[in-house]
């Protein structure tokens, strides 16, 4: 562990001696329990993050990545608008869950904390702990841990893993500004490319901050400026990597660019969006902006003075967190989580220098303390803006908990056709009761867009020869896909997510039209019934 590795002595450099026989010394775990007070507040996280149910969206994402593994063809038998480097990510606990005796949610779980030990390896390794006051440096070395398990309920999401690879670069493009060459940059610059990958939202970030960096390197003068940004090996590092991402699109991605990207463009940017304003007025988002605003006038003092410029480069973090949001105009909480995480440390980073700089902090032990007492601040804030660890507190009672005992009871091992509108409650409960799903896409959000304003002939259904290729494409797969094989389940939602137009959309009557899907359906039954869903088993 980095703190092992580097400095848990007092005031140390360097690793630790080791006693007799291997074991680490008495000094050593007298000072990682010293440190423990500041790590603490990120460890009461851990409960929550691993405990059920695991988060919708990360959950289906798993979902098609196994059944990738398993044989289906991604953006052809599996229909999603997410580009596919999450999908490559996560094939890594899909495997495992073949493996090892893990079931894939317990298997992304280990994936993630070790995703996160290594962005608080290189959020050590880039660093220069010299230069930081004594609270300061305490809070940075837990300060990967907060962004890791603070993630709350979003533990997996694409902004969680964004904000937790990009911590590392930040902290390199601090001391970079500075004209410094942290060691492992490269490394820790490979690590956020990835993460900034995940989306092309994110791009926005890393663009921010190399930017800041070219112009202070600027200010030594335009020629030895342009010449140390030149052999900087950091933004050649960042484009690489996107260069080789891009590349595979076409070449081992094509079904995304050639069936997904028109998907999306037709049905899927203008469903549920909001406006700039607001996606700023959603109440987690305008809370958070209350904190950002000042903390980056405080911060924006700091541009011109030699010191590290790592409440900066936080900074911009959040403003490119922000942008990202409003970008994708949907104010969901995950699309919030990094401008929370990068705000929170800003903030920290911001009173705990003054705090140094006054003399405030004299000896280890109260710099552990002080530290401590941001920690706690930074994840109190989480707890009471975000939905950890209350959901987990209520998961017995959720609608994810009764959907799970439903299928373990009627699908436990078997295949689900689930006909909905919702992501959530469907996923995570077809992972926590081990059935695997049999619709090409996650959801209906395809005949969502294709029914976003009624029909002008006031009919509910459009014929088949009305049909556009997406909604015909839905229509027959889905009809051929349940006659070759029949699941065990189906679990139809009686609210479709479609504006009502004389009557309610059934997706059994709209499937119903099809031959296939009647014939094989007439074998089925009505088995339960609660909230929303209805769950239909095979007669025989």
């Amino acid at each position: 562990m980095p703190l092992i590795a580097r400095d848990l002595a007092e005031g140390g450099t360097t690793a630790p001696p080791r006693a007799a026989g291997g074991t680490l010394s008495n000094r050593t775990l007298r000072a990682l329990w010293r440190k423990l007070p500041a790590l603490l507040p990120a460890l009461l996280f851990l409960p929550a993050v691993l405990a059920p149910p695991l988060n919708h969206d990360v959950a289906a994402v798993l979902n098609f990545s196994e059944r990738w593994l398993g044989g289906e063809h991604l953006y052809s038998d599996l229909i999603d608008v997410n580009p596919p480097l999450i999908y490559v990510l996560t094939l890594i606990p899909a495997a495992l869950e073949r493996l090892l005796p893990l079931s894939g949610v317990h298997a992304l779980q280990l994936c993630m904390v070790a995703f996160g030990m290594v962005a608080w390896w290189l959020a050590v390794s880039v660093r220069d702990r010299a230069a930081e006051g004594p609270s300061e440096r305490v809070f940075l070395d837990v300060l990967p841990v907060l962004f890791l398990f603070d993630g709350g309920y979003d533990f997996g999401q694409r902004e969680h893993l964004m904000a937790v690879a990009a911590l590392p670069y930040l902290l390199a493009s601090a001391r970079r500004a500075t004209g410094a060459r942290p060691r492992r940059r490269i490394a820790a610059a490979a690590f956020a490319a990835v993460g900034f990958a995940l989306k092309p939202h994110f791009l926005a970030i890393p663009g921010l901050v190399e930017l800041a960096v070219l112009g202070w390197n600027l200010r030594g003068g335009l020629t030895r400026g342009l010449r140390w940004t030149l052999r900087d090996p950091v933004p050649w590092t960042l484009l690489a990597v996107w260069a080789i991402y891009l590349a595979s699109l076409p070449l081992v991605f094509s079904d995304y660019l050639d069936v997904v990207v028109p998907l999306v463009w037709n049905f899927y940017l203008d469903l549920g969006g909001l406006t700039v304003l607001q996606v700023l007025l959603v109440s987690r988002m305008a809370v958070i902006l209350m904190l950002l605003v000042p903390v980056l006038c405080i911060a924006a003092r700091r541009i011109a003075g030699p010191e590290n410029k790592l409440p900066v480069m936080l900074g911009l973090a959040a403003i490119g967190a922000v942008a990202s949001a409003v970008t994708q105009h949907k104010g969901w909480s995950y699309h919030i989580v990094p401008v929370e995480l990068f705000t929170l440390g800003l903030t920290a980073v911001l009173g705990l220098r003054w705090l140094d700089a006054q003399g405030a902090v004299r000896t280890a032990r109260s710099a552990t303390r002080v530290a401590a007492v941001f920690a706690a601040l930074f994840g109190l804030y989480i707890a009471s803006n975000g939905e950890a660890p209350w959901k987990e507190l209520q998961y017995a009672d959720s609608p994810v908990a009764e959907l799970t005992a439903q299928l373990r009871e009627h699908a436990a091992g078997e295949r689900v056709l689930v006909l909905s509108p919702a992501i959530y409650p469907v996923f995570p409960a077809l992972n926590h009761a081990g059935v695997k799903a049999t619709l090409r896409t996650m959801n209906m959000w395809l005949l969502q867009g294709a029914y976003e304003d009624c029909l002008p002939n006031g009919h509910r259904y459009r014929e088949v020869w009305e049909m556009g290729r997406a909604e015909f494409f839905v229509f027959r797969t889905v009809a051929e896909d349940f006659a070759r094989a029949p699941p065990a389940v189906v679990v139809v939602d009686k609210y479709p997510g479609i504006p009502w137009c004389g009557s309610e959309f059934d997706f059994i009557q709209y499937f119903s039209r099809h031959q296939l899907f009647a014939e094989v359906f007439s074998h089925y039954k009505l088995t339960a019934e609660w909230d929303r869903y209805r769950v239909y088993t095979r007669k025989d």
